[in-house]
Protein backbone atom coordinates (compact mmCIF):
# COMPACT_ATOMS: atom_id res chain seq x y z
CA UNK A 1 0.00 0.00 0.00
CA UNK A 2 1.42 3.46 -1.05
CA UNK A 3 0.05 6.74 0.95
CA UNK A 4 -3.00 4.47 1.84
CA UNK A 5 -3.95 3.14 -1.53
CA UNK A 6 -3.35 -0.52 -2.79
CA UNK A 7 -1.65 -1.25 -5.95
CA UNK A 8 -3.20 -4.38 -6.32
CA UNK A 9 -6.46 -3.59 -9.05
CA UNK A 10 -8.03 -6.39 -8.62
CA UNK A 11 -11.64 -5.97 -7.03
CA UNK A 12 -11.99 -9.77 -5.86
CA UNK A 13 -9.09 -8.68 -3.65
CA UNK A 14 -10.94 -6.26 -1.07
CA UNK A 15 -14.09 -7.07 0.78
CA UNK A 16 -15.34 -3.10 0.98
CA UNK A 17 -16.52 -1.68 -2.14
CA UNK A 18 -14.01 0.72 -1.54
CA UNK A 19 -11.75 -1.05 -0.06
CA UNK A 20 -8.20 -0.27 -2.19
CA UNK A 21 -7.96 3.40 -1.33
CA UNK A 22 -10.22 2.92 2.00
CA UNK A 23 -7.87 0.55 4.39
CA UNK A 24 -10.18 1.55 7.34
CA UNK A 25 -13.15 0.53 5.79
CA UNK A 26 -11.32 -2.77 4.49
CA UNK A 27 -10.27 -3.53 7.88
CA UNK A 28 -13.64 -3.42 9.25
CA UNK A 29 -15.21 -5.34 6.09
CA UNK A 30 -12.22 -7.27 6.28
CA UNK A 31 -12.88 -8.51 10.15
CA UNK A 32 -16.94 -8.81 9.57
CA UNK A 33 -16.18 -11.62 6.94
CA UNK A 34 -13.67 -13.22 9.54
CA UNK A 35 -15.79 -13.24 12.33
CA UNK A 36 -19.08 -14.25 10.07
CA UNK A 37 -17.96 -16.36 7.93
CA UNK A 38 -20.33 -18.05 4.92
CA UNK A 39 -17.88 -21.20 4.71
CA UNK A 40 -15.77 -23.28 6.79
CA UNK A 41 -13.75 -25.19 3.83
CA UNK A 42 -11.15 -23.59 1.31
CA UNK A 43 -13.67 -20.72 0.25
CA UNK A 44 -13.98 -18.91 3.46
CA UNK A 45 -12.07 -15.70 4.01
CA UNK A 46 -9.42 -17.63 6.66
CA UNK A 47 -8.45 -19.97 3.88
CA UNK A 48 -8.57 -17.20 1.28
CA UNK A 49 -6.53 -14.38 2.85
CA UNK A 50 -4.22 -16.67 5.41
CA UNK A 51 -1.70 -13.33 5.64
CA UNK A 52 -4.24 -11.06 6.81
CA UNK A 53 -6.12 -13.24 9.27
CA UNK A 54 -2.37 -14.14 11.01
CA UNK A 55 -1.33 -10.60 10.71
CA UNK A 56 -5.07 -9.46 12.71
CA UNK A 57 -4.68 -12.47 15.20
CA UNK A 58 -1.34 -11.02 16.02
CA UNK A 59 -2.11 -7.41 16.05
CA UNK A 60 -6.20 -7.97 17.93
CA UNK A 61 -5.07 -10.80 19.81
CA UNK A 62 -7.89 -12.77 18.07
CA UNK A 63 -8.76 -15.79 19.59
CA UNK A 64 -12.45 -16.71 19.02
CA UNK A 65 -12.30 -16.76 15.37
CA UNK A 66 -14.59 -19.80 13.37
CA UNK A 67 -13.06 -22.97 12.67
CA UNK A 68 -11.89 -23.58 8.69
CA UNK A 69 -10.51 -26.09 7.17
CA UNK A 70 -8.08 -25.11 4.67
CA UNK A 71 -7.31 -28.30 2.33
CA UNK A 72 -5.89 -26.20 -0.49
CA UNK A 73 -4.05 -24.32 1.09
CA UNK A 74 -2.26 -27.14 3.86
CA UNK A 75 -1.61 -28.52 1.15
CA UNK A 76 -0.03 -26.18 -0.99
CA UNK A 77 1.96 -25.27 2.03
CA UNK A 78 3.20 -29.03 3.14
CA UNK A 79 4.40 -29.25 -0.79
CA UNK A 80 6.54 -26.37 -0.96
CA UNK A 81 7.66 -26.92 3.01
CA UNK A 82 9.44 -23.17 3.34
CA UNK A 83 12.52 -22.77 5.01
CA UNK A 84 14.22 -19.96 3.86
CA UNK A 85 14.22 -17.87 0.49
CA UNK A 86 16.48 -16.73 -1.98
CA UNK A 87 16.83 -13.58 -4.46
CA UNK A 88 17.32 -15.13 -8.07
CA UNK A 89 18.97 -12.94 -10.92
CA UNK A 90 18.96 -14.31 -14.33
CA UNK A 91 21.37 -11.68 -16.03
CA UNK A 92 20.53 -10.43 -19.60
CA UNK A 93 19.14 -11.98 -22.74
CA UNK A 94 21.71 -10.70 -25.18
CA UNK A 95 19.18 -10.71 -28.04
CA UNK A 96 16.08 -9.79 -26.55
CA UNK A 97 15.45 -6.14 -25.98
CA UNK A 98 12.83 -6.85 -22.95
CA UNK A 99 15.24 -8.60 -20.95
CA UNK A 100 18.25 -6.78 -21.37
CA UNK A 101 17.73 -5.16 -17.62
CA UNK A 102 17.96 -8.71 -16.33
CA UNK A 103 15.06 -10.21 -14.12
CA UNK A 104 14.42 -11.00 -10.45
CA UNK A 105 11.96 -13.61 -8.74
CA UNK A 106 12.34 -15.46 -5.63
CA UNK A 107 12.42 -18.99 -4.43
CA UNK A 108 11.35 -20.23 -1.47
CA UNK A 109 13.48 -23.15 -0.08
CA UNK A 110 12.30 -26.14 0.93
CA UNK A 111 13.55 -28.78 3.71
CA UNK A 112 14.30 -30.88 0.35
CA UNK A 113 18.38 -31.42 -0.11
CA UNK A 114 17.92 -30.55 -3.61
CA UNK A 115 17.32 -26.35 -4.89
CA UNK A 116 16.08 -27.32 -7.98
CA UNK A 117 12.89 -28.91 -5.83
CA UNK A 118 12.36 -25.80 -4.38
CA UNK A 119 9.21 -23.63 -5.98
CA UNK A 120 9.94 -20.32 -7.89
CA UNK A 121 7.49 -17.26 -7.28
CA UNK A 122 7.51 -15.18 -10.38
CA UNK A 123 5.56 -12.23 -11.64
CA UNK A 124 5.50 -10.79 -14.95
CA UNK A 125 3.24 -9.18 -17.58
CA UNK A 126 0.22 -11.28 -19.06
CA UNK A 127 1.61 -11.37 -22.55
CA UNK A 128 2.94 -13.40 -25.15
CA UNK A 129 6.22 -11.41 -26.05
CA UNK A 130 6.72 -14.08 -29.33
CA UNK A 131 3.41 -13.60 -30.60
CA UNK A 132 3.52 -9.85 -30.07
CA UNK A 133 4.66 -7.44 -31.75
CA UNK A 134 8.13 -6.26 -29.84
CA UNK A 135 7.27 -2.62 -30.37
CA UNK A 136 3.59 -2.81 -29.70
CA UNK A 137 4.55 -5.21 -26.23
CA UNK A 138 6.79 -2.12 -25.23
CA UNK A 139 4.44 0.21 -25.59
CA UNK A 140 2.11 -1.63 -23.92
CA UNK A 141 4.75 -2.29 -21.14
CA UNK A 142 5.46 1.16 -20.74
CA UNK A 143 1.90 2.37 -20.25
CA UNK A 144 0.49 -0.22 -18.15
CA UNK A 145 -1.47 -1.91 -20.65
CA UNK A 146 -0.97 -5.50 -19.25
CA UNK A 147 -1.79 -7.21 -16.21
CA UNK A 148 0.80 -8.79 -14.27
CA UNK A 149 0.49 -12.35 -12.49
CA UNK A 150 2.24 -14.13 -10.33
CA UNK A 151 3.05 -17.76 -11.00
CA UNK A 152 4.34 -20.45 -8.66
CA UNK A 153 6.60 -23.34 -10.38
CA UNK A 154 9.03 -25.57 -9.81
CA UNK A 155 12.10 -24.24 -9.90
CA UNK A 156 14.22 -26.24 -12.46
CA UNK A 157 11.31 -25.42 -14.75
CA UNK A 158 12.47 -21.45 -14.21
CA UNK A 159 16.47 -22.96 -14.45
CA UNK A 160 15.25 -24.22 -17.99
CA UNK A 161 13.28 -21.38 -18.88
CA UNK A 162 16.21 -18.99 -17.97
CA UNK A 163 19.52 -20.94 -18.31
CA UNK A 164 18.66 -23.58 -21.19
CA UNK A 165 16.05 -21.68 -23.36
CA UNK A 166 17.36 -17.98 -22.86
CA UNK A 167 21.16 -18.64 -22.60
CA UNK A 168 20.79 -16.58 -19.46
CA UNK A 169 23.21 -17.14 -16.37
CA UNK A 170 21.67 -17.61 -12.91
CA UNK A 171 22.68 -15.58 -9.76
CA UNK A 172 21.27 -16.72 -6.41
CA UNK A 173 21.42 -14.40 -3.52
CA UNK A 174 20.39 -16.19 -0.87
CA UNK A 175 18.13 -14.59 1.97
CA UNK A 176 18.72 -14.67 5.70
CA UNK A 177 15.01 -15.01 6.38
CA UNK A 178 14.34 -16.93 9.02
CA UNK A 179 11.04 -19.46 8.65
CA UNK A 180 8.83 -17.58 10.59
CA UNK A 181 9.67 -14.80 7.77
CA UNK A 182 9.30 -16.77 4.40
CA UNK A 183 5.86 -18.81 6.22
CA UNK A 184 4.84 -14.50 6.24
CA UNK A 185 5.66 -14.12 2.97
CA UNK A 186 4.15 -17.60 1.51
CA UNK A 187 0.64 -16.84 3.18
CA UNK A 188 0.87 -13.47 1.18
CA UNK A 189 1.59 -14.91 -1.92
CA UNK A 190 -1.29 -17.80 -1.70
CA UNK A 191 -3.40 -14.65 -1.45
CA UNK A 192 -2.26 -13.13 -4.20
CA UNK A 193 -2.86 -16.17 -6.35
CA UNK A 194 -5.07 -15.40 -9.37
CA UNK A 195 -5.33 -11.44 -8.70
CA UNK A 196 -4.61 -8.99 -11.18
CA UNK A 197 -2.20 -5.72 -11.06
CA UNK A 198 -1.50 -3.61 -14.09
CA UNK A 199 1.94 -4.23 -15.24
CA UNK A 200 4.44 -1.35 -15.90
CA UNK A 201 7.64 -2.11 -17.44
CA UNK A 202 9.89 0.45 -15.25
CA UNK A 203 7.70 1.03 -11.78
CA UNK A 204 5.84 -2.01 -11.01
CA UNK A 205 7.54 -4.59 -12.28
CA UNK A 206 8.51 -8.29 -11.67
CA UNK A 207 11.35 -6.61 -9.44
CA UNK A 208 9.01 -4.06 -7.40
CA UNK A 209 6.59 -7.07 -6.57
CA UNK A 210 9.48 -9.39 -5.44
CA UNK A 211 10.34 -6.39 -2.72
CA UNK A 212 7.11 -6.30 -1.58
CA UNK A 213 7.45 -10.14 -0.52
CA UNK A 214 10.41 -9.10 1.08
CA UNK A 215 9.34 -6.21 3.06
CA UNK A 216 6.47 -8.71 3.94
CA UNK A 217 8.62 -11.32 5.58
CA UNK A 218 10.55 -8.29 7.02
CA UNK A 219 9.00 -5.42 7.73
CA UNK A 220 11.83 -3.27 8.98
CA UNK A 221 13.51 -3.51 5.42
CA UNK A 222 12.54 -0.86 3.77
CA UNK A 223 13.58 -1.60 -0.36
CA UNK A 224 10.77 -0.11 -2.30
CA UNK A 225 12.51 3.65 -0.44
CA UNK A 226 15.59 2.89 -3.12
CA UNK A 227 13.41 3.40 -6.02
CA UNK A 228 11.38 6.49 -7.35
CA UNK A 229 11.50 6.64 -11.01
CA UNK A 230 12.81 3.19 -12.23
CA UNK A 231 13.01 -0.14 -10.78
CA UNK A 232 15.48 -1.76 -12.51
CA UNK A 233 16.36 -5.79 -11.66
CA UNK A 234 19.86 -5.48 -11.02
CA UNK A 235 19.23 -2.43 -8.84
CA UNK A 236 17.02 -4.39 -6.24
CA UNK A 237 20.05 -6.77 -5.75
CA UNK A 238 21.96 -3.72 -4.84
CA UNK A 239 19.21 -2.84 -2.43
CA UNK A 240 18.90 -6.01 -0.74
CA UNK A 241 22.86 -6.03 -0.49
CA UNK A 242 22.60 -2.51 1.39
CA UNK A 243 19.90 -3.77 3.64
CA UNK A 244 22.03 -6.34 4.78
CA UNK A 245 19.99 -9.25 3.37
CA UNK A 246 22.54 -11.44 1.21
CA UNK A 247 24.41 -14.14 3.18
CA UNK A 248 26.35 -16.03 0.03
CA UNK A 249 25.81 -15.99 -3.59
CA UNK A 250 25.36 -19.12 -5.66
CA UNK A 251 26.37 -19.12 -9.70
CA UNK A 252 25.05 -21.66 -12.75
CA UNK A 253 26.23 -21.11 -15.94
CA UNK A 254 23.56 -21.44 -18.53
CA UNK A 255 23.87 -23.68 -21.65
CA UNK A 256 25.63 -21.07 -23.99
CA UNK A 257 28.17 -20.51 -21.17
CA UNK A 258 28.79 -24.55 -20.94
CA UNK A 259 28.69 -24.57 -24.76
CA UNK A 260 31.82 -21.82 -25.32
CA UNK A 261 33.64 -23.56 -22.03
CA UNK A 262 33.82 -26.70 -24.25
CA UNK A 263 34.50 -24.84 -27.44
CA UNK A 264 38.11 -24.02 -25.59
CA UNK A 265 38.75 -27.22 -24.37
CA UNK A 266 37.65 -29.34 -27.63
CA UNK A 267 40.56 -29.05 -30.08
CA UNK A 268 39.16 -26.94 -33.05
CA UNK A 269 39.42 -29.35 -35.48
CA UNK A 270 36.86 -31.72 -33.89
CA UNK A 271 34.97 -29.25 -33.27
CA UNK A 272 32.91 -30.07 -36.03
CA UNK A 273 31.63 -33.55 -34.47
CA UNK A 274 29.12 -31.45 -32.08
CA UNK A 275 27.27 -30.20 -35.14
CA UNK A 276 27.15 -32.86 -37.31
CA UNK A 277 26.27 -35.98 -35.12
CA UNK A 278 23.06 -33.63 -33.97
CA UNK A 279 22.61 -32.93 -37.84
CA UNK A 280 23.44 -37.14 -38.63
CA UNK A 281 23.72 -39.57 -36.10
CA UNK A 282 25.51 -41.94 -38.24
CA UNK A 283 28.97 -39.44 -37.64
CA UNK A 284 28.71 -40.59 -34.26
CA UNK A 285 30.31 -43.86 -35.34
CA UNK A 286 33.05 -41.85 -37.01
CA UNK A 287 34.26 -40.17 -33.58
CA UNK A 288 34.21 -43.76 -31.99
CA UNK A 289 35.73 -45.27 -34.76
CA UNK A 290 38.34 -42.63 -34.69
CA UNK A 291 41.68 -43.11 -33.07
CA UNK A 292 43.28 -39.95 -33.47
CA UNK A 293 40.90 -38.46 -31.01
CA UNK A 294 41.87 -39.55 -27.62
CA UNK A 295 39.42 -40.48 -24.65
CA UNK A 296 38.78 -37.42 -23.16
CA UNK A 297 38.58 -35.48 -26.41
CA UNK A 298 35.57 -37.36 -26.91
CA UNK A 299 33.80 -37.44 -23.66
CA UNK A 300 34.45 -33.42 -24.02
CA UNK A 301 32.72 -33.61 -27.68
CA UNK A 302 29.95 -36.06 -26.44
CA UNK A 303 29.16 -33.65 -23.53
CA UNK A 304 29.40 -31.14 -25.58
CA UNK A 305 27.15 -32.98 -28.37
CA UNK A 306 24.36 -33.37 -25.31
CA UNK A 307 24.23 -29.77 -24.11
CA UNK A 308 23.54 -28.65 -27.60
CA UNK A 309 21.50 -31.02 -28.45
CA UNK A 310 19.28 -29.59 -25.60
CA UNK A 311 19.86 -26.13 -26.39
CA UNK A 312 18.86 -26.88 -29.98
CA UNK A 313 15.62 -29.00 -28.56
CA UNK A 314 14.57 -25.55 -26.50
CA UNK A 315 14.99 -23.85 -29.39
CA UNK A 316 12.43 -26.04 -30.95
CA UNK A 317 14.70 -27.40 -33.57
CA UNK A 318 14.00 -30.49 -34.02
CA UNK A 319 10.89 -32.99 -32.99
CA UNK A 320 10.82 -34.40 -29.33
CA UNK A 321 11.07 -37.97 -30.88
CA UNK A 322 14.09 -37.48 -32.14
CA UNK A 323 15.63 -35.22 -29.44
CA UNK A 324 14.42 -38.20 -26.85
CA UNK A 325 16.26 -40.92 -29.50
CA UNK A 326 19.60 -38.97 -29.66
CA UNK A 327 20.12 -38.12 -26.19
CA UNK A 328 19.35 -41.65 -25.29
CA UNK A 329 22.11 -43.04 -27.69
CA UNK A 330 24.27 -40.18 -26.36
CA UNK A 331 24.05 -40.88 -23.18
CA UNK A 332 24.63 -44.32 -23.53
CA UNK A 333 27.97 -43.84 -25.96
CA UNK A 334 29.63 -41.64 -22.92
CA UNK A 335 28.87 -43.89 -20.40
CA UNK A 336 30.67 -46.53 -22.15
CA UNK A 337 33.68 -44.16 -21.67
CA UNK A 338 33.46 -44.01 -18.24
CA UNK A 339 34.42 -41.05 -15.60
CA UNK A 340 35.43 -37.96 -16.94
CA UNK A 341 37.00 -35.04 -15.97
CA UNK A 342 34.17 -32.58 -14.68
CA UNK A 343 34.20 -29.27 -16.20
CA UNK A 344 35.29 -26.32 -13.90
CA UNK A 345 33.92 -23.04 -14.09
CA UNK A 346 35.78 -20.42 -12.81
CA UNK A 347 32.68 -17.86 -11.11
CA UNK A 348 32.54 -14.62 -13.41
CA UNK A 349 32.63 -10.93 -12.27
CA UNK A 350 29.98 -10.39 -9.74
CA UNK A 351 27.33 -8.21 -11.39
CA UNK A 352 25.94 -7.21 -7.28
CA UNK A 353 29.30 -5.16 -7.43
CA UNK A 354 28.60 -3.99 -11.13
CA UNK A 355 28.36 -0.08 -11.40
CA UNK A 356 24.58 1.72 -9.98
CA UNK A 357 22.49 2.02 -13.00
CA UNK A 358 21.96 6.12 -12.66
CA UNK A 359 25.43 7.88 -14.23
CA UNK A 360 26.40 11.81 -13.87
CA UNK A 361 28.83 12.56 -15.82
CA UNK A 362 31.33 15.81 -15.78
CA UNK A 363 33.73 16.16 -17.92
CA UNK A 364 36.47 19.28 -19.45
CA UNK A 365 38.15 19.32 -22.88
CA UNK A 366 39.36 21.05 -26.00
CA UNK A 367 37.15 21.43 -29.21
CA UNK A 368 38.31 23.09 -31.97
CA UNK A 369 41.19 24.86 -29.96
CA UNK A 370 38.32 26.12 -27.53
CA UNK A 371 38.04 24.86 -23.63
CA UNK A 372 34.61 22.96 -23.48
CA UNK A 373 32.67 21.94 -20.36
CA UNK A 374 30.66 19.04 -20.47
CA UNK A 375 27.75 17.66 -18.16
CA UNK A 376 25.59 14.59 -18.71
CA UNK A 377 23.35 13.01 -16.38
CA UNK A 378 21.88 9.36 -17.68
CA UNK A 379 18.63 7.83 -16.04
CA UNK A 380 19.71 4.17 -16.64
CA UNK A 381 21.49 1.85 -17.40
CA UNK A 382 24.79 0.93 -18.97
CA UNK A 383 27.06 1.60 -21.93
CA UNK A 384 29.86 -0.35 -24.13
CA UNK A 385 32.21 2.68 -22.74
CA UNK A 386 30.98 1.73 -18.82
CA UNK A 387 33.29 -0.46 -17.06
CA UNK A 388 31.84 -3.99 -17.52
CA UNK A 389 32.63 -5.40 -14.45
CA UNK A 390 29.68 -7.74 -13.71
CA UNK A 391 27.75 -6.69 -16.81
CA UNK A 392 26.95 -9.40 -20.10
CA UNK A 393 29.78 -8.52 -22.94
CA UNK A 394 28.89 -6.46 -25.96
CA UNK A 395 25.40 -5.07 -24.55
CA UNK A 396 23.96 -1.47 -24.28
CA UNK A 397 21.23 0.33 -22.80
CA UNK A 398 20.44 3.75 -22.39
CA UNK A 399 17.49 5.66 -21.38
CA UNK A 400 17.19 9.07 -21.39
CA UNK A 401 20.78 10.62 -21.52
CA UNK A 402 21.34 13.87 -21.05
CA UNK A 403 24.42 15.39 -22.58
CA UNK A 404 25.28 19.70 -22.57
CA UNK A 405 28.16 21.57 -23.64
CA UNK A 406 29.11 24.81 -22.43
CA UNK A 407 31.64 27.56 -23.17
CA UNK A 408 32.21 30.83 -22.62
CA UNK A 409 29.33 31.87 -25.31
CA UNK A 410 26.59 29.09 -24.98
CA UNK A 411 25.59 26.14 -23.66
CA UNK A 412 24.51 23.61 -26.09
CA UNK A 413 22.69 20.43 -26.22
CA UNK A 414 25.21 17.61 -26.80
CA UNK A 415 22.80 14.74 -26.90
CA UNK A 416 19.31 13.71 -25.82
CA UNK A 417 18.64 9.91 -26.03
CA UNK A 418 15.82 8.36 -25.55
CA UNK A 419 17.00 5.53 -26.21
CA UNK A 420 19.90 3.18 -27.63
CA UNK A 421 20.34 -0.32 -27.11
CA UNK A 422 23.59 -2.39 -28.41
CA UNK A 423 23.75 -6.36 -28.95
CA UNK A 424 27.35 -7.43 -30.26
CA UNK A 425 26.87 -10.92 -29.69
CA UNK A 426 30.28 -12.72 -30.50
CA UNK A 427 30.34 -15.84 -32.99
CA UNK A 428 31.72 -18.72 -32.96
CA UNK A 429 32.07 -22.30 -34.12
CA UNK A 430 28.74 -23.50 -32.12
CA UNK A 431 26.59 -20.02 -32.35
CA UNK A 432 26.11 -18.10 -35.39
CA UNK A 433 24.61 -14.73 -33.86
CA UNK A 434 24.32 -11.56 -35.27
CA UNK A 435 24.49 -8.69 -33.43
CA UNK A 436 22.41 -5.00 -33.62
CA UNK A 437 22.00 -1.79 -32.52
CA UNK A 438 19.35 0.93 -32.38
CA UNK A 439 19.09 4.37 -31.27
CA UNK A 440 16.17 7.00 -31.00
CA UNK A 441 16.90 11.07 -30.16
CA UNK A 442 19.03 13.92 -30.81
CA UNK A 443 22.89 14.16 -31.15
CA UNK A 444 25.41 16.42 -32.85
CA UNK A 445 26.47 13.58 -35.44
CA UNK A 446 25.13 15.46 -38.30
CA UNK A 447 26.75 17.27 -40.97
CA UNK A 448 25.23 20.68 -39.20
CA UNK A 449 26.53 22.33 -36.02
CA UNK A 450 23.18 21.77 -33.74
CA UNK A 451 21.91 18.71 -32.59
CA UNK A 452 19.45 16.76 -34.98
CA UNK A 453 16.82 13.83 -34.10
CA UNK A 454 17.91 10.46 -35.04
CA UNK A 455 16.36 7.28 -35.65
CA UNK A 456 18.71 4.16 -36.70
CA UNK A 457 18.67 0.53 -36.78
CA UNK A 458 21.26 -0.95 -37.70
CA UNK A 459 22.74 -5.13 -38.01
CA UNK A 460 25.74 -6.53 -38.67
CA UNK A 461 28.16 -9.52 -36.85
CA UNK A 462 31.11 -9.83 -34.14
CA UNK A 463 33.40 -11.90 -33.04
CA UNK A 464 35.75 -11.97 -30.18
CA UNK A 465 38.04 -13.59 -27.51
CA UNK A 466 38.93 -13.38 -24.18
CA UNK A 467 41.40 -10.01 -25.06
CA UNK A 468 39.19 -8.26 -27.03
CA UNK A 469 36.33 -8.53 -29.48
CA UNK A 470 35.50 -6.69 -32.92
CA UNK A 471 32.29 -5.87 -35.43
CA UNK A 472 31.12 -4.73 -38.42
CA UNK A 473 27.57 -2.88 -38.78
CA UNK A 474 25.32 -1.52 -41.27
CA UNK A 475 23.09 1.53 -40.12
CA UNK A 476 19.98 2.81 -42.23
CA UNK A 477 19.39 5.98 -40.34
CA UNK A 478 17.07 8.89 -40.63
CA UNK A 479 18.13 12.58 -39.42
CA UNK A 480 15.50 15.18 -39.08
CA UNK A 481 16.90 18.41 -39.35
CA UNK A 482 14.89 21.27 -41.20
CA UNK A 483 14.26 18.22 -43.07
CA UNK A 484 14.16 14.51 -43.19
CA UNK A 485 17.66 13.47 -44.07
CA UNK A 486 18.20 9.54 -45.04
CA UNK A 487 21.62 7.92 -44.99
CA UNK A 488 23.63 4.54 -44.35
CA UNK A 489 26.85 4.46 -42.28
CA UNK A 490 28.97 0.97 -41.77
CA UNK A 491 30.76 1.25 -38.64
CA UNK A 492 33.84 -1.31 -37.96
CA UNK A 493 35.04 -1.55 -34.17
CA UNK A 494 37.14 -2.88 -31.57
CA UNK A 495 36.04 -3.28 -27.56
CA UNK A 496 39.35 -3.89 -25.64
CA UNK A 497 38.27 -5.48 -22.09
CA UNK A 498 40.48 -8.22 -20.64
CA UNK A 499 40.49 -6.50 -17.75
CA UNK A 500 38.43 -5.66 -15.49
CA UNK A 501 40.10 -2.18 -14.48
CA UNK A 502 40.15 -0.56 -17.47
CA UNK A 503 38.85 -0.95 -20.89
CA UNK A 504 39.15 0.76 -24.47
CA UNK A 505 36.83 1.45 -27.25
CA UNK A 506 37.55 2.51 -31.06
CA UNK A 507 35.29 2.97 -33.59
CA UNK A 508 35.28 4.18 -37.03
CA UNK A 509 32.16 5.03 -39.16
CA UNK A 510 31.59 6.14 -42.74
CA UNK A 511 28.06 7.60 -43.85
CA UNK A 512 26.50 8.54 -47.09
CA UNK A 513 23.53 10.91 -46.93
CA UNK A 514 20.59 11.07 -50.08
CA UNK A 515 22.18 14.97 -50.41
CA UNK A 516 25.34 12.54 -51.49
CA UNK A 517 27.02 14.42 -48.83
CA UNK A 518 29.43 11.74 -47.08
CA UNK A 519 30.88 12.00 -43.52
CA UNK A 520 33.79 10.15 -41.59
CA UNK A 521 32.99 9.73 -37.80
CA UNK A 522 35.79 8.40 -35.54
CA UNK A 523 35.67 7.04 -31.55
CA UNK A 524 38.46 6.33 -29.27
CA UNK A 525 38.05 6.24 -25.63
CA UNK A 526 39.96 4.69 -22.83
CA UNK A 527 38.00 4.25 -19.14
CA UNK A 528 39.65 3.24 -15.78
CA UNK A 529 37.21 1.64 -13.03
CA UNK A 530 38.55 3.64 -9.99
CA UNK A 531 35.96 2.18 -7.76
CA UNK A 532 32.54 0.34 -8.22
CA UNK A 533 31.04 3.36 -9.06
CA UNK A 534 33.70 5.48 -10.09
CA UNK A 535 35.14 6.10 -13.34
CA UNK A 536 37.76 7.36 -15.36
CA UNK A 537 37.78 8.30 -18.63
CA UNK A 538 39.60 9.60 -21.35
CA UNK A 539 37.92 10.58 -25.35
CA UNK A 540 38.88 11.55 -28.52
CA UNK A 541 36.36 12.60 -31.22
CA UNK A 542 36.63 13.03 -34.77
CA UNK A 543 33.74 13.85 -36.78
CA UNK A 544 32.83 15.63 -40.49
CA UNK A 545 30.90 18.89 -40.76
CA UNK A 546 29.75 21.21 -43.44
CA UNK A 547 29.65 24.70 -42.20
CA UNK A 548 28.55 27.42 -44.79
CA UNK A 549 29.12 24.28 -47.96
CA UNK A 550 32.63 24.14 -46.92
CA UNK A 551 33.89 20.62 -44.97
CA UNK A 552 35.37 21.21 -41.61
CA UNK A 553 37.11 18.13 -39.55
CA UNK A 554 35.77 18.99 -35.45
CA UNK A 555 37.99 17.79 -32.88
CA UNK A 556 37.49 16.93 -29.23
CA UNK A 557 39.40 15.99 -26.97
CA UNK A 558 38.16 15.56 -23.27
CA UNK A 559 38.78 13.89 -19.76
CA UNK A 560 35.51 12.81 -18.26
CA UNK A 561 34.95 11.60 -14.57
CA UNK A 562 31.68 9.63 -14.14
CA UNK A 563 29.80 8.88 -10.78
CA UNK A 564 27.37 6.50 -10.86
CA UNK A 565 24.22 5.74 -8.24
Amino acid sequence: MVDGESEIDDKNFFFASDGKINPSKELDATLDALFNEKSLDDNSTACRFPARTAWLKEKLSIKNLPKVECKEYNKTLKRLSPKSATLVFPSAHINSPASMFGHTFLRINSSYKSKLLSYAVNYAADADQDKENGAIFALKGLFGGYFGRYSLLPYYEKLKEYRDTEQRDIWEYNLNLNEQEVLKMVRHIWELNGTQSYYYFFTENCSYNMLWLIEIARPSVHLREYFHYEVIPLETVHASISENLVTDITYRPSKRTKLLKYEKLIDKDNLHFVLDIVENTKNLKKLIENKRISKQEKQYILEATTEFLEYSFSKNDMKKSEYIALFHILSQQRALLGKGIKLDFLKPDDPANSHRAIKVSLSAGVREEQAIGFLDFRLAYHSLEDANYGFLRGTQIEFFDIGLSYTKEEVDLEKLTLISIVSLAQRSKLFDNFSWRTKYGWDREYLNEKSSFIATLGFGLSWGNEFAYTYVLLDPLVYISNKIHAGIGGSIGLVIDKYDFMNTNIQLTNRYYDSKDSQKIAKISQSFRISQNLQLKFKYDYIDKIVSKIKNKQQTYKAELNYYF
